[in-house]
């Protein structure tokens, strides 16, 4: 019966993932217990590890184990640029880019009135605190601020918010362009990317 109530821990825990219901908790379960032991062992000590170990970013927010993580410490990074993200995965997906050698901020979340989210609950303070604290003599002013939350609802609302406040501050703010994806054709694009990209021409 001890048995039985540890393995439905295990399946109830898992199902905290996002995108993880019942069956595929039960079908990672099973699998660690009968296929892979070590690994679950060792899952396990990353977790823990991981929990003790990692914190948030004094500067950008972003998860680091030190008090500042390796992008905002690094000298060849473009301190007038700061781009906003809503998680550490979308910071993430902006650095494989390649394309992107500014700083980041990362707000942890995203405004949602809906659930109950407000400015509060995310980063929007910290970072215009941030923002205020490089306009010193002694620091590289920000001077533009590249907004690239997600092009949902709740993303577009954080995106206005956070313009309205850094442009009451005199700062440049610029949103990610959206468009048609790179090799797609036409006919199959939705007719909301189309027409965001026919505004968006250039």
């Amino acid at each position: 019966m001890a048995d039985q109530g540890s393995l439905e821990l295990l399946v109830q825990s898992l199902r905290r993932l996002p995108g993880v219901g019942v069956r595929s908790a039960q079908r990672i379960a099973y699998h660690l217990l009968q296929h892979d032991r070590p690994g679950a062992q060792q899952l396990a000590r990353a977790l823990e590890q991981a929990v003790v170990s990692v914190r948030h970013c004094a500067l950008c927010h972003t998860f680091t184990e030190q008090e500042i993580c390796p992008t905002c410490l690094d000298p060849r990074r473009d301190r007038s640029q700061l781009c906003v993200v809503e998680t550490p995965a979308d910071q993430a997906a902006m650095e494989r880019t390649g394309a992107y050698k500014g700083l980041y901020f990362v707000l942890m979340g995203r405004l949602s009135p809906l659930d109950g989210v407000g400015p509060q609950d995310i980063g929007l303070q910290q970072l215009l605190d941030r923002v205020d604290a490089a306009q010193t003599p002694d620091d590289i002013p920000v001077r533009e601020v590249i907004l690239a939350t997600g092009f949902t609802a709740e993303g577009e609302t954080t995106a206005h918010v956070i313009s309205q406040a850094l442009k009451a501050r005199g700062i440049q703010v610029t949103r990610l362009a959206r468009g048609v994806p790179v090799g797609s054709e036409l006919e199959y694009v939705d007719l909301g990317t189309i027409a965001h990209a026919l505004v968006d021409r250039r």
